[in-house]
């Protein structure tokens, strides 16, 4: 099933260049590739700016461009802090429907939370529900007209992820990261130790019952992965899911505790992911520890997004 996202914007000019030309543009930085990784072709988006939701898309290509400091719609822009960001990662979108809604209205508030919470659109996407996806695909009017698209005659390339960070060079590789382990565990976790995780903890569900979503803000901090039922009966069932690049901590789990707190009895368990853990954390029954690599991965060499996504092996420890 395709996922909803709200694409945060940070001014006007930006917002109406997007809209303009039908594109999503993301900069050269861990989070614009974060978000270019996270959204798929075949998803649907919308563009967030100043407390209202504009239109509804659906993304129909993903492309990134060499030398995206020369190229329009968007022109570099320059931080306090000295650094220039340009953006080469772009998504074409195909408008389904046309409207202009204020955040307040209450099928937003999956989001809305988040926004409050986190104090501002100090986050390139938010992923939506698939309750919030329902209702803004009744929002509004359906789109009739053509989508204009800018046409570039400009090289591309494809991003790849590194090992070594003397082998990083942005925007083509990027070392990696966490932000690029939770979008490749967000993809593979329904299809792969779910099942195991719902069972370990005693759910009578199915993992096609729920839905899992990206980044959620609660008030104890960022859970990294929200797992929830897609279509909640009464009470709803939580899985959050904290996701480490290296080996886990005492720390993590009492983050994770926290996050699992946080629900009360609605919360079944929590999952934690990492590439190794201490004996000492093993034996709480709340939590699965759950191991992840990479199958036959060289560190020395790069490797695209897709790539890693096969070669991704979630583990559980029994």
């Amino acid at each position: 099933m395709a996922d909803y996202f709200l694409i945060s914007l940070s001014n006007r000019e930006n917002l109406e260049l997007c809209i303009e030309y039908g594109l999503a543009g993301f900069t050269n930085s861990i989070n614009g590739l974060w978000t270019f990784f996270d959204i798929d072709v075949g998803d649907y988006v919308s563009f967030l700016y100043g407390a209202r939701v504009r239109n509804l898309y659906k993304v129909t290509k993903k492309v990134a461009y060499k030398n995206a400091e020369n190229l329009p719609p968007w022109p570099p822009i320059t931080f306090r802090s000295k650094r220039t960001y340009y953006f080469p990662f772009r998504l074409v979108l195909k408008q389904e429907r046309e409207f202009n809604e204020p955040m307040v209205r209450p099928e937003f508030s999956y989001v809305a939370e988040n926004l409050l919470l986190r104090g501002g659109y100090r986050k390139t996407h938010f992923q939506a529900d698939t309750v919030t996806f329902y209702n803004v695909s009744e929002m509004g009017t359906v789109f009739d007209g053509e989508t204009k698209h800018l046409e570039l005659n400009a090289e591309t390339f494809e991003p790849k992820i590194v090992f070594k960070r003397e082998n990083q060079r942005p925007p083509e590789k990027f070392y990696f990261r966490e932000l690029v382990l939770q979008s490749l565990v967000r993809r593979k976790i329904q299809y792969s130790i779910l099942k195991d995780a719902l069972e370990f903890f005693g759910v009578d569900s199915t993992p096609e019952e729920f839905e899992v979503l990206g980044e959620k803000a609660l008030p104890e901090g960022y859970v990294d992965i929200f797992i929830k039922l897609r279509h909640p009966r009464g009470t709803n069932k939580y899985l959050p899911v904290e996701v480490k690049t290296g080996k886990a901590q005492s720390k993590d789990l009492g983050q994770l505790m926290g996050y699992i707190n946080e629900f009360s009895n609605e919360t079944v368990g929590g999952i934690l992911i990492a590439k190794d853990f201490p004996r000492s954390i093993l034996n709480n029954p709340k939590i699965l520890a759950v191991r992840y690599y990479f199958k036959d991965i060289d560190p020395s060499e790069e490797y695209s997004y897709e790539e890693l996504l096969k070669m991704l092996t979630l583990e559980v420890i029994e």
